[in-house]
């Protein structure tokens, strides 16, 4: 084979011998990339989820230029330059393809990670478990992805012989420049060690409802230095990731995602509480939102004008708890209004019959 491109070569001229090099290794490239792409779509399945098809997905862009580049990596010693420029045009393709690779890595991991989030899928009514992995996925996504980031630069740098002469010399401050980064970059650091508490010892998951600075929303992303919490308006609350570790905060669903609802009740001493117990099981009995766990009425308070009913229900998650508790304050309401409106609170006003007093008035004469 290395003779018959030695005897093409010597009969055409170097510069077009060199242009089909590299025409050569760009059409061998992209036919390894089109051999793997259609052994892939042959075995991918027609379900919602198939691992092949997340690999065309994600890998199928990255090998548009990673397999054209490692072909002409190979490549490079058949083309007719001077030593010179052989040696400039295999640093800049081996800077390409260490390039290349790492967007390649990048995507294999997009890969695990789609097959992840569908083996752990949050679309579930207990999805405590879920939430433990994806938290942890996403953080380990992102460390992952910062380290291959930062050994790419890395190697790059250090294909540069001056760069490496540099690096020697800096060696021996190492020590030093590390204590003054240290103290720099100590509330970054600090950061980036509570992702790493978070991640693994997890006060709070992806999808966790939180009650943080009187706002109440749910968390949408964990990332290495801060967490987004998406309020009920669709607002956005961001907080630096130790706030969760150095600051008290309400997690609703630490434990599960089940919860109990509380609706609080102020009404008339003579509301009739038996006919009251009977509306309110008929509500839930009516209602999906309620789970079937916990329902009960109770009398915890009694002031000079009114009493206190605390209604207790249970739901699955913290939406249908918010929905259940509107659900039965509205509908117990109306309740009373229709059949029992003395029951609402009223304020009582005594007046007391006196006679009117008839006031004398002396005139003086001048």
């Amino acid at each position: 084979m290395e003779k018959i491109f030695e005897s093409w070569s010597g009969r055409l001229q170097p510069l077009a011998w060199d242009l089909i090099v590299v025409l050569l290794a760009v059409i061998i490239g992209l036919i390894v990339k089109f051999v793997i792409k259609r052994i892939l779509n042959y075995y991918k399945k027609t379900e919602d989820y198939s691992l092949f098809r997340s690999i065309i997905r994600h890998l199928s862009t990255p090998l548009n230029h990673f397999a054209p580049l490692l072909v002409f990596n190979l490549m490079i010693p058949l083309m007719q330059m001077s030593p010179g420029y052989i040696s400039l045009l295999s640093h800049v393709v081996e800077i390409s393809l260490n390039i290349s690779f790492a967007i390649l890595l990048v995507s294999a991991i997009n890969v695990f990670e789609d097959y992840f989030y569908y083996t752990y899928d949050l679309n579930k009514a207990n999805n405590l478990k879920e939430r433990k992995i994806r938290t942890q996925i996403k953080f380990i996504r992102k460390v992952l992805v910062t380290l291959i980031v930062f050994v790419t630069i890395a190697i790059i740098l250090l294909s540069f012989d001056n760069v490496r002469k540099i690096g020697a010399g800096l060696l021996t401050g190492v020590g030093i420049g590390g204590i003054i980064i240290g103290f720099a970059a100590q509330k970054s650091l600090s950061n980036f060690l509570a992702g790493f508490q978070i991640a693994f010892t997890q006060p709070i998951r992806i999808d966790d409802v939180l009650i943080v600075e009187g706002e109440y929303g749910r968390v949408e992303d964990i990332t290495l230095t801060y967490v987004v919490l998406c309020i009920w308006d669709q607002r956005r609350l961001i907080l630096p990731i130790n706030y969760f570790i150095e600051k008290p905060f309400q997690n609703w669903t630490r434990v599960s995602s089940d919860l109990l609802g509380t609706v609080f009740l102020y009404l008339d001493y003579n509301t009739p509480m038996d006919a009251l117990r009977k509306e309110f099981d008929r509500l839930l009995g009516g209602t999906e939102l309620w789970d079937k766990r916990v329902k009960t009425i109770q009398v915890t308070n009694a002031g000079q004008s009114n009493i206190e009913l605390r209604v207790l229900v249970s739901a699955q998650n913290s939406s249908q708890a918010f929905d259940l508790r509107c659900y039965i304050r509205e509908n117990l309401i109306k309740f009373l209004r229709d059949n029992y409106p003395e029951s609402l609170p009223v304020t009582r006003v005594a007046v007391n019959d006196t006679k009117p007093v008839k006031q004398n008035i002396l005139k003086k004469d001048n």
